[in-house]
């Protein structure tokens, strides 16, 4: 046997033997609480076991639990389809990655465009400061101006576009992202079912 494996298995060995004193000195005339706990461990790595050899099949479960605990995460369980739950207040908001950064949209009809927070647009590498915003749009909270950029990668779930024309609007301008137009059209389709919005891309 080689040194290095001699020592490694030596190494082991005296970590077992150290592991089953201490268990013997634990359970010392406490065979049947012995036995529950080793029970109790086996009943653990057994279900370690089943869930990882099942995890395909309950991933869709996991997604639908915390689309309902943490309304905006998307369900992707079907390739190219994105469920997402109704928040709160009545609206759809969905987690999205922009350029590859997290961010969350109103899913918003109305809007001609995707449209970024200033503040979202430093997240994703944009220096707001730089901007000329020229452009005039109405939000919730009234007209303001916005600057165009072009987002290199807008995504959800399977659900991917690129070069996706978007807005910045001024800082405090804006309460939440807009998903609007400009990526709405670029999909199969989309609409409400079972009080889900469902996305569907190409």
């Amino acid at each position: 046997m080689p040194t290095g494996d001699f020592i490694a298995s030596a190494a082991y060995g005296l970590l077992a033997v150290v592991l089953a004193a201490s268990l013997i000195h634990r359970y010392r005339g406490r065979l049947g609480a012995a036995a529950r706990d080793a029970l109790i461990w086996v009943f653990i790595a057994v279900a370690f076991v089943a869930i990882y050899a099942y995890r395909d099949a309950l991933t869709p479960v996991y997604q639908r639990v915390m689309a309902e605990v943490s309304p905006g995460a998307a369900i992707t369980s079907t390739p190219g389809v994105a469920e997402v739950a109704r928040r709160g207040d009545g609206h759809f908001v969905i987690r999205m990655k922009a350029n590859g950064v997290d961010l969350p949209f109103l899913f918003d009809t109305g809007a001609t465009m995707v449209v970024l927070r200033a503040e979202d647009a430093r997240r994703i590498g944009v220096d707001a400061s730089k901007l000329s915003f020229t452009e005039v749009v109405s939000t919730a909270n009234g007209v303001t101006r916005a600057a165009e950029i072009q987002l290199d990668s807008l995504s959800v779930g399977t659900i991917a576009q690129t070069r996706v024309r978007a807005l910045v609007a001024r800082e405090g301008d804006l309460n939440e992202n807009l998903l609007g137009q400009g990526f709405l059209n670029g999909l199969e389709g989309y609409g409400v079912e079972n009080g889900r919005l469902v996305l569907r891309g190409k």
